[in-house]
């Protein structure tokens, strides 16, 4: 058997084993027959173990044969000549994507783990594992994707997975009308990449990073694009990542996906999909470097969405959302790394603030108990150092930054003002005028729609 073989055993059974996982447990799903907690918990630990194992033989024999670029080719599996147009389905293993499936594994590992006593007997763990599974084959696909058509294939997966979790509590209305808020915005994040998926290829005739970067592999490859175009697609990619990875000004979703539970919390907006955004930007950072007005940009972004991740984290009220608003600033740190072409500086701080804030989240429920022991056997609350923004801020600053942070930048405030209500409007005159027009044809009154309830009159709803 030679090394060829072995590469493309291994790279087959990366993105298999996670594929795997997901059709054992959707099908049973599909046909009522779902599968008990303790075989869950061992299909999980199994299909995520060879994953792992694959990708690290496939490291190992990069390392000792000093490969640094190897594709696995699945083939066509869409072909529409007239429109000469084709999904081909293609995996890289570089110096980009293994570190970020290891990562994946490692990561999705260690939460499933966690899921699997943290949800027992809870109603919707079968629910949860499905989920579960579609984000992990999301994010390996994502990871290795050779093609942008796959990446965006992968990048859908994870945005689905994503939103069905932060609804998990689907018996109360406040997660779902979350879970809908995140893939509302999620929305427009994939239609800019898809966007610039379709002009990538109309300029380059196909998806293939290999076509779109040139020559040589991550990251000393070299776009082929013109310096205009580079410009018009990256900021498409940029608008993509921005919402994928809740930068300014996307961020709004980031504490209701909070509404989930605290294992998807984790995985999703502590480690992987809050960075995935960011592993965009690096992939196509040759793009980046063909026009110094769109590295700027992605500076400024970063810069903005750092600075407003670290003062809307100061104020937060809750564990789970100051650790998500703390990882926005991270996220923010590291897209300005990129913007400054930092790349292998901009990876190794995803791999790890990725490994720290999992398990922070996953340390949160229990840290607020031990918390609370010590101030009980203390008689007083823990003292706290004055913070260098109270030693230098006037007060007066200071408490127009409260009030701002407090309401988190009022980007729900102006997204709602700027964007919902001109839609729902939009829609209620359509509406209208369809009633009219029935009203024209057939001479009787249509049936008025359902009005649209914007939030709820209960509090009940919000507990």
């Amino acid at each position: 058997m030679n090394s060829d073989t072995v590469f493309h055993f291994s790279g087959v059974c990366v993105v298999a084993s996670p594929a795997l996982l997901f059709a054992i447990l959707g099908i049973t799903s599909l046909i009522d027959r779902p599968v008990g907690e303790r075989l869950i918990a061992r299909a999980t630990q199994t299909l995520v173990l060879i994953g792992l194992f694959a990708s690290l033989t496939i490291l190992g024999l990069m390392l000792a044969y000093g490969i640094r670029y190897v594709p696995i080719e699945l083939g066509n599996w869409v072909v529409i000549p007239e429109q000469h147009f084709h999904f081909h389905l293609k995996f890289i293993f570089d110096r980009l994507s293994i570190p970020f499936c290891i990562l994946s594994f490692i990561l999705c590992g260690t939460v499933g783990a966690f899921a699997s006593r943290y949800l027992h007997r809870d109603p919707g763990y079968n629910r949860f594992f499905v989920c579960y599974s579609i984000f992990l084959l999301g994010m390996v696909v994502s990871s290795l994707a050779g093609t942008i058509e796959t990446l965006f294939f992968g990048w859908e997966l994870v945005g689905l997975s994503s939103a069905l979790l932060v609804a998990f509590f689907h018996e109360k209305v406040n997660p779902v009308r979350n879970g809908m808020r995140i893939w509302t915005i999620y929305r427009i994040a994939d239609a800019a990449f898809l966007l610039a998926a379709l002009m990538l290829h109309h300029l380059t005739g196909a998806g293939d990073f290999v076509g779109l970067m040139g020559t040589g592999s991550w990251p000393d490859g070299h776009a082929t694009i013109s310096e205009q175009h580079a410009l018009i697609v990256g900021i498409l990619l940029l608008i993509a990542a921005a919402g994928k990875s809740a930068l300014v000004p996307f961020s709004s979703w980031l504490p209701r996906a909070m509404e989930g539970p605290t294992p998807s919390s984790a995985i999703f907006y502590g480690s992987l999909s809050v960075h995935l955004g960011a592993y965009l930007l690096l992939r196509v950072s040759p793009i980046l470097e063909l026009s110094l007005t769109l590295r700027i940009a992605v500076i400024l972004l970063g810069l903005i969405s750092a600075i407003y991740g670290t003062l809307v984290a100061r104020v937060q009220t809750d564990i789970k959302s100051a650790l998500a608003f703390a990882s926005l600033t991270q996220v923010g740190i590291i897209v300005v790394e990129i913007g400054c072409g930092l790349r292998y500086i901009a990876l190794i701080h995803i791999i790890g603030h990725a490994c720290l804030r999992t398990l922070q989240l996953l340390r949160a429920p229990t840290l607020l108990h031990d918390y609370h022991t010590l101030e009980n056997a203390i008689g007083s609350p823990l003292s706290h150092k004055k913070s260098i923004f109270i030693r230098v801020i006037p007060e007066q600053y200071r408490n127009r930054l409260y009030r701002f942070s407090l309401e988190r930048g009022y980007l729900d405030a102006l997204s709602d003002q700027f964007i919902v209500r001109p839609f729902i409007s939009l829609f209620c005159w359509c509406d209208n005028m369809e009633r009219r027009w029935n009203k024209l044809l057939t001479g009787n009154e249509s049936k008025k729609s359902d009005p649209i309830k914007t939030r709820s009159d209960s509090m009940e709803d919000y507990l």
